[in-house]
């Protein structure tokens, strides 16, 4: 096959993909009719920009009938599917929220399709309710992308030490083909996806949340994507109810899901016992909360210690699975706790989820790796595997790992600098990398005022947190080897 003829499949499959997401508009659409909140309009324009997007790029790659997609193919596919899609569902945005420019509308969208928290829309209260829902609807499906990315897609590239996934999903994604491999993963997992979306929709309902509020908040539950209907999150709702369920169905999200795949098909809870990685989060979580707890206690933040043990589990939670949900208000908390937070961000979830960061499995397997070469200092002879869940990770996997978190590193330290060179002060610039890499968001209304003058500087910032979005939701690499010589002389 000729590479004008391969090239012209990829742009089908495109064109595929670009119609699979004008259906998401259709959700929105419907509640605007049923609910009169006149936004309907909207939501046909855009659908029909949509169609008519996938219908170009499909007629371009008519001539191929099917491009095998081999693994540097998947990336470009991959991204170019993100941004397409993120460049999509901003026309909803442009055409009902007139003070917004195109790049925050594609900044919003891009939010959204990442699972990121960050937001440049105050005044949520004020919103056609069938664009919270659009809102919602996107960090869903950017949610459920993310899961078959991590657990279909990374591990056969071999991406930052996913290559341990291989073996490890369910008997149903057990593919050889990379579409095929795709294919089965979202069959197998959407069910597990779905069903937990609405049992956290039907716990939120129960505990005091109006219906859309309580749609809305288990569509970005589970995609531990953070947006909320008002403009002081969960606080709004001041409701320990509503912020249990919250915290349930996080520590959820924040698990691998093909772990809960295996435990709804074996029907049983020991398959988290026995994940090495599950058990981590939830350790982690469960130290963090008691140490910023008495840590809050201890200088008298709150007024009584039930109240800090409370503002201090919900915030741990949310921070620790990158979901970006906020129950403390106006209260401020002294930077060894809020710095915490971000640390939680980075390391705390599990690979195979919705949340961002680096994973808990890459910080088991460093952590494994450097005590394994303590030993061999006292030990130099011996031959120490490095085990996790019972599983020897190979050599070339610690390697990949160490590659990610170098490149991680070098990222975070380009992206604070350019924010700083942009205007940013630097625990501001630090904060919205942090916040943007590991997709938890970070509240930038203060920073960035809506309706501000669109001079370079802010164009500058609005482009480079969007990309750093898209970046940290692409693992990284995913994203950066487009950019190598090797990827194009291929």
């Amino acid at each position: 096959m000729s590479t004008r003829a391969h090239l012209r499949g990829l742009v089908r499959l495109l064109g595929g993909l670009y119609a699979l997401f004008a259906l998401a508009f259709l959700p929105p659409l419907l509640w605007s009719w049923w609910s009169g909140d006149g936004a309907w309009q909207a939501f046909v324009q855009s659908g029909a920009i949509a169609l008519f997007v996938s219908a170009g790029f499909w007629l371009v790659g008519s001539s191929q009938r099917r491009a095998e997609l081999a693994a540097p193919d998947a990336c470009l596919v991959v991204v170019l599917g993100w941004v397409g899609c993120a460049l999509l569902a901003s026309l909803p945005f442009q055409f009902l929220l007139t003070p917004l420019s195109a790049l925050d509308s594609v900044f919003e969208a891009m939010a959204g399709l990442t699972t990121t928290a960050a937001t440049r829309l105050r005044g949520l209260e004020q919103l056609p309710a069938s664009l919270h829902l659009w809102r919602s609807l996107l960090q869903w499906i950017g949610g459920l992308a993310a899961i078959v990315l991590a657990v279909a897609v990374l591990p056969l590239l071999g991406v930052g030490g996913m290559q341990r996934y291989r073996a490890e999903v369910p008997g149903a994604m057990k593919a050889g083909q990379m579409r095929s491999r795709v294919a089965q993963a979202a069959s197998a997992l959407w069910l597990v996806y779905l069903i937990l979306t609405v049992a956290c929709g039907l716990a939120l309902r129960a505990a005091g949340m109006p219906w859309l509020d309580a749609i809305c908040h288990a569509l970005t539950t589970i995609s531990l994507g953070g947006f909320s209907t008002r403009d002081a999150s969960v606080a709004a709702f001041d409701l320990p109810a509503i912020e249990m369920v919250l915290m349930l169905f996080m520590i959820l999200g924040a698990l691998n899901f093909a772990t809960h795949y295996q435990a709804f098909d074996q029907r049983s809870v020991r398959v988290y016992w026995n994940d090495a990685e599950a058990l981590g989060v939830v350790v982690v979580i469960a130290s963090s909360i008691v140490v910023v707890s008495l840590y809050l206690s201890a200088l008298g933040v709150y007024a009584d210690d039930v109240q800090g043990l409370r503002r201090a589990a919900f915030e741990v939670v949310s921070w620790a699975t990158t979901t970006g949900y906020s129950a403390r208000g106006a209260v401020p908390w002294p930077s060894f706790a809020a710095t915490w937070l971000l640390f939680l961000s980075c390391v705390c979830a599990s690979a195979g989820s919705t949340a961002g960061g680096i994973k808990m499995i890459r910080t088991l397997i460093l952590m494994r790796q450097t005590a394994r070469e303590l030993s061999q200092v006292v030990h130099p002879r011996a031959v120490i595997p490095l085990r996790i869940s019972g599983q020897t990770i190979e050599t070339r996997v610690v390697f990949s790992v160490l590659g990610f978190m170098l490149l991680y590193g070098v990222t975070l330290v380009t992206v604070s600098f350019l924010l700083m060179a942009c205007g940013f002060e630097f625990a501001t610039a630090v904060a919205a990398a942090f916040g943007c890499l590991n997709n938890v968001g970070v509240d930038l209304s203060a920073v960035l005022p809506l309706g501000a003058p669109a001079d370079p500087l802010h164009a500058a910032q609005l482009v480079l947190l969007t990309l750093t979005m898209l970046v940290g939701r692409l693992e990284l690499m995913l994203a950066f080897v487009l950019l190598t010589p090797a990827w194009w002389r291929r």
